[in-house]
């Protein structure tokens, strides 16, 4: 991989402001383990987005008739009914399937008792089950990834010094020119720092990376989906820390009708996905890793402690990120409910025909299957096997509350807690066999209380569907791995390479 580094200057004309970079022609392309030195010269405002890919794309029936044209390739007439009024709200009625497929026990029936047997056997065995029936296949010959340095602007956010880098990765697509597609990113450093510095990497919605933009950052919320205010930057901060922000729309659209442009339709040639391909939480985990790809070579992170962190779909693809990616050290999925940390097969909130009828390019196109003519009680794996493929690597889950949202009574149920609380509790056995820490308890925790012991985390607040109160707990957690010895990776990175 290759960098570039340009300067950008903002210019206004009638009102508007456009970027107009200026490349200078002697300047050198620099090595790809050499991360891009920025001019100071070229310290410019961050500039407007450079992507700015739609979250409903131009043709709303698009969408249905990609989902029309899916069902029909795997032969499904018709789905359960998944809207709000159909999902089930009575805790006593969730538990429809009691039994869990054993995330220790190996296809053949032999159970898994030593580490070895984990990462040889039995983990391969949970991956290739994700990525047939749920996720989709990740494509073998993805492209390679320049990044660019657009900008690098001094700033204070509070009382601290920082500079943020404003970051393009351009996808090369010498395979198919017709589709262009560029990784959105900003990374936000003390400028004080004494070395490299840890980092958090947010997986941000469109409207939530516009508003990051933004100076002075605000705790104010802009009203865009995802944004609830600008204060966990300040926090990450006050720890000494870096952050940066990941704008997974700008390379895969959040809709359907997207299914045939960004990386996904650059890999099939704009042509429509089929049953076993990858759907968007992994594409946008694909992006992820990539942008991980560059912060290994800046000089200002600690490419060994990068957390992962999103809420809602995006906790959904941090977490999908982390399982696929052994070189992040720690995650906060807050909220990801179905499709995410939560247990297809606890019955409560959102159902997974909602997904599929929905949202269903989020998945692989065999996972539809589950929500017609069979149910999540046939699935091979469910999500406390997802959360397991990050072990031994800590996890924190965080909530809202699980009442029904309603006015003046904000709720979180649609992502159901407790189904996400009883995932993190099958997960616990494999975080055993490896050396670590399980949750400590299988008893829901009450409200507020901080499950934080060990190395799966969980708390649940008394708000809505939000991020922001969950925040403090997940820094106290996160502490321990990212100023404390680093998370291990010899023995799965070992085992990942095939020795």
């Amino acid at each position: 991989m290759r960098y570039r580094l340009f300067e950008a200057r903002s210019i206004a004309y009638c009102g508007l402001v456009a970027l107009a970079p200026l490349i200078c022609p002697a300047m050198c392309r620099l090595a790809a383990q050499t991360a891009p030195a920025v001019n100071p010269a070229a310290q410019q405002p961050v500039p407007p987005l450079l992507n700015d890919a739609p979250v409903q794309l131009a043709n709303p029936g698009a969408a249905e008739k990609e989902h029309q044209r899916e069902m029909d390739l795997l032969g499904i007439e018709e789905l359960r009914p998944g809207t709000e009024k159909d999902a089930n709200w009575d805790e006593a009625k969730a538990n429809v399937y009691p039994k869990l497929p054993d995330p220790l026990v190996e296809r053949s029936g032999k159970r898994v008792t030593t580490a070895a047997e984990w990462w040889k056997v039995r983990r391969p065995e949970i991956q290739e089950e994700y990525d047939r029936e749920v996720l989709g296949r990740t494509p073998a010959n993805l492209p390679k990834v320049t990044w660019e340095v657009v900008s690098a602007t001094p700033e204070k956010m509070g009382d601290i010094a920082v500079v943020t880098k404003r970051l393009a990765g351009h996808v090369d697509n010498s395979s198919y020119p017709q589709i262009a597609v560029t990784i959105d990113a900003t990374l936000t450093t003390p400028a004080n720092a004494r070395g490299p510095v840890p980092v958090i990497m947010e997986l941000a919605f469109a409207g939530e990376f516009k508003a990051s933009l933004v100076r002075p950052i605000s705790a104010t919320t802009s009203g865009a989906l995802g944004d609830y205010g600008q204060t966990w930057e300040q926090q990450v901060l006050a720890k000494g820390w870096g952050f940066v922000v990941l704008s997974p729309t700008s390379y895969q659209a959040d809709d359907g009708a997207g299914m045939t442009e960004g990386i996904i339709g650059l890999m099939n040639k704009g042509q429509p996905r089929g049953p076993e391909d990858w759907g968007g939480l992994k594409a946008w985990a694909w992006g992820a890793s990539r942008l991980l790809d560059y912060l290994e070579t800046d000089k200002s992170v600690n490419a060994k402690r990068v957390g992962i962190e999103g809420h809602s779909r995006m906790g959904k693809a941090a977490l999908v990120a982390m399982a696929y990616d052994q070189r992040f050290t720690v995650l906060y999925s807050s909220s990801s409910g179905e499709g995410g940390a939560k247990l297809y097969r606890h019955i409560y909130g959102e159902p997974l025909s909602h997904i599929e009828s929905k949202y269903y390019y989020w998945m692989g196109a065999n996972l539809m299957k589950y929500a017609g003519p069979l149910t999540p009680g046939d699935l091979p794996v469910d999500n406390h096997e997802l959360i397991a493929l990050c072990a031994p690597r800590p996890v924190f889950i965080g909530a809202g509350t699980s009442l029904q949202n309603e006015p003046a009574k904000p709720g979180d149920g649609w992502a159901d807690a407790r189904g996400m609380f009883l995932a993190g509790v099958g997960a616990g056995p494999v975080y055993k066999l490896l050396g670590k820490k399980d949750l400590g308890t299988a008893e829901f925790p009450t409200m507020e209380s901080a499950v934080i012991d060990g190395d799966l985390g969980f708390r649940q607040h008394s708000g809505g569907h939000t991020p922001a109160p969950n925040w403090p707990t997940f820094l106290t957690f996160a502490s321990k791995y990212l100023n404390g010895p680093e998370v291990s990776r010899a023995a799965s990175e070992t085992w990942l390479n095939g020795k």
